[in-house]
């Protein structure tokens, strides 16, 4: 038998959680109103995201202020500090910058 098990698993080993892009689970629900809001929007639009941007933006800001994700600027997610615009991927892969859009 090798050193991980019968069935391959690592035993002995603690699991090391991802570095980014996982985040807690809301288990008291601090941020249901802001997830619902959001998921109504996408419902109603036909879950066409762009046009709930205020609803994820806001949903963003509660999960950072509740230490449910690590503080980031949200200019760093896709939305622009001053404005309404937000900052989208080039819709052509062969394109090199950044479209900007109004909300």
């Amino acid at each position: 038998m090798s050193a991980g098990g019968a069935f391959g698993g690592n035993r002995g080993l603690r699991p090391v959680p991802p570095e980014k892009g996982v985040f807690p689970l809301d288990h008291q629900h601090q941020c249901d109103v802001e997830k619902k809001e959001y998921l109504a929007c996408l419902k109603t639009s036909g879950y066409l995201s762009e046009r709930c941007r205020q609803f994820s933006k806001k949903y963003l800001e509660c999960r950072m202020e509740k230490n449910l994700m690590a503080r980031q600027d949200l200019s760093e997610l896709g939305f622009l500090k001053d404005s309404g615009a937000r900052i989208d991927p080039p819709e052509d892969s062969k394109e090199n910058g950044a479209a900007i859009t109004q909300d």
